[in-house]
C-alpha cells in the first residue's frame, strides 16, 4: 500500500505553510514547478467551503462579448458579457450575434418559473399504503413546509409533486431559493421535512432523501417539463434585411435549416434542438462562479422560430432548467465576484437578472452559429481564429 499522503493542517489548512507543503509534494513527485498554478491573487482564507487541499488556481482566459442589449423584466439595457473559455472564435461569434440583435432593437427576456428540488422516494409494504401516504402528504402540507422552512431564511417550499409506481411514492419537493442556486439548501430543508414526516405519520414509512428524480446535474425530461432552477425565455424578431446584412443568409434559408435541425435533434434524442447552448452557458458559468457541473441541466434548450409573412424571422430560446446564483457557492470569490459586478448582478436581488442575461447570450450565439453554418463560414472562422498550436 502506498504511503503517499496529501499534507493537511487541521488548524490552518489554508495557510501558507499547508499550501507550500502540498506544492512541494507535487514538485517532488512530478517535477512540475507549478509556476502558474502556484501564482494567484485570491486570498486562500476565503476558500473554506469552496475547495479542499488547496494548491493553487487554474487561470482561464476571459473575453468580453457585447454589448448585449436586453429588454427584460430584470435585465434592462446594454451589458458587456464576460466569457471564460479556451475555444477560439467563441467570443467573436457571440459578439456577432449580439451585434445583429442590437440592430434589431435588442432581445426580450422573460422568467416564467423559478424552483429547485430535492426528490425523496418513500417505500411501503404495498401500493395501497403508498396511496394513503400520498393523501396524508397533501393534508399535512403546511406542517411539512414549516419543518422544511425552519432550516433556511430564504427558501420556501412551494409544493410537493407526487409520482406513484408500484409500492413506492416518488416526490419532488419544489422550493423557491432566493439568489442561491439552492441544491444544498433544499437538501437540508427536505431532510428536516422527512424527519418530521417520519415522526408524525401514523404508519410505518421509509425514505431515501434523493430518489434520483431531481436528476441533479443530469439532464432529464422531467426537469425540462417541470422546471429546475429558472425557466427563462429570450426572443427577438429580426428584419430580413438585417439578417442578410449581418449573417449573409436569407431568412427563408434560416428557417429551412431550422426545420432540418429539428428532425436531426429528434433522431438523436438530444436534450435540445439548438446549436450550442452549452458553449455560452459554460463560459458564463466559469466567469461568474456558478457550479459548472450544472451545465448538464442548464444547457437544455427548446428552440422555436417562425418565418413571418413579410419575410422577417422570429427566434426564441427557452431554457427550462437554468441553475444560476448570485449569492453563495463560488459567486463571492475574487474573480467571480468581479465578473458578476461587471454585469451588475452580484448579491441579493440579482439572480433573475443574471438568468435573463444568460438566456439572451444563448440566443445571440444560436443565431450567429446558425448563420455561419448556412453561409459556409463556420469552418473558415475556426481556421482563422481557433488555431493555437505549437
Amino acid at each position: 500500500m502506498s504511503d503517499l499522503r496529501i499534507p493537511r493542517d487541521r488548524d490552518d489548512d489554508y495557510g501558507p505553510a499547508a499550501i507550500k507543503a502540498r506544492q512541494d509534494l507535487v514538485r517532488e513527485r512530478t517535477g512540475s514547478d507549478l509556476e502558474h498554478v502556484g501564482s494567484y491573487s485570491l486570498d486562500p482564507s476565503t476558500l473554506p467551503g469552496n475547495v479542499e487541499n488547496f494548491l493553487g488556481a487554474a487561470q482561464v482566459p476571459i473575453g468580453l462579448a457585447g454589448p448585449l442589449l436586453v429588454d427584460g423584466e430584470h435585465a434592462q439595457g446594454e451589458f458587456l458579457v464576460p466569457l471564460a473559455t479556451t475555444e477560439g472564435t467563441l467570443v467573436a461569434s457571440y459578439s456577432r450575434g449580439m451585434k445583429l440583435c442590437n440592430a434589431a432593437g435588442g432581445i426580450t427576456t422573460t422568467v416564467l418559473d423559478d424552483r429547485m428540488q430535492r426528490a425523496p422516494v418513500f417505500s411501503f409494504d404495498n401500493a395501497r399504503d403508498a396511496r394513503a401516504f400520498g393523501t396524508w402528504l397533501d393534508e399535512h402540507f403546511e406542517e411539512i413546509a414549516a419543518a422544511a422552512q425552519a432550516t433556511t431564511s430564504s427558501g420556501r417550499l412551494l409544493e410537493i409533486q407526487q409520482f406513484s409506481v408500484s409500492k413506492l411514492l416518488y416526490t419532488r419537493f419544489n422550493y423557491s431559493t432566493g439568489d442561491a442556486a439552492g441544491q444544498n439548501m433544499t437538501g437540508k430543508a427536505t431532510f428536516a421535512a422527512c424527519a418530521w414526516i417520519k415522526q408524525n405519520y401514523p404508519g410505518e414509512v421509509h425514505f431515501l432523501l434523493e430518489g434520483q428524480f431531481a436528476t441533479d446535474k443530469k439532464t432529464s425530461v422531467v426537469n425540462m417539463l417541470h422546471t429546475r432552477g429558472k425557466r427563462v425565455v429570450a426572443e427577438i424578431t429580426l428584419p430580413a434585411r438585417l439578417v442578410e446584412e449581418h449573417l449573409r443568409v436569407s431568412t427563408d434559408k434560416m428557417y429551412a435549416a431550422r426545420m432540418r435541425g429539428q428532425l436531426g435533434a429528434i433522431m438523436s434524442v438530444t436534450n435540445n434542438n439548438g446549436n450550442h447552448s452549452a458553449n455560452g452557458i459554460t463560459a458564463l458559468f466559469i466567469a461568474t462562479g456558478q457550479d459548472v457541473a450544472n451545465v448538464a441541466e442548464s444547457s437544455a434548450l427548446y428552440g422555436f422560430s417562425e418565418l413571418l409573412p413579410n419575410g422577417d424571422f422570429y427566434a426564441s430560446v427557452t431554457l427550462p432548467s437554468l441553475i444560476v446564483a448570485t449569492y453563495g457557492g463560488g459567486t463571492g470569490l475574487a474573480t467571480q465576484r468581479e465578473c458578476l459586478e461587471l454585469l451588475g448582478c452580484y448579491g441579493a436581488g440579482g439572480v433573475r437578472k443574471l438568468a435573463e442575461i444568460v438566456a439572451a447570450t444563448v440566443l445571440a450565439g444560436e443565431l450567429s452559429l446558425g448563420g455561419a453554418i448556412l453561409a459556409e463560414e463556420w469552418v473558415q472562422s475556426h481556421d482563422d481564429l481557433g488555431r493555437n498550436r505549437p
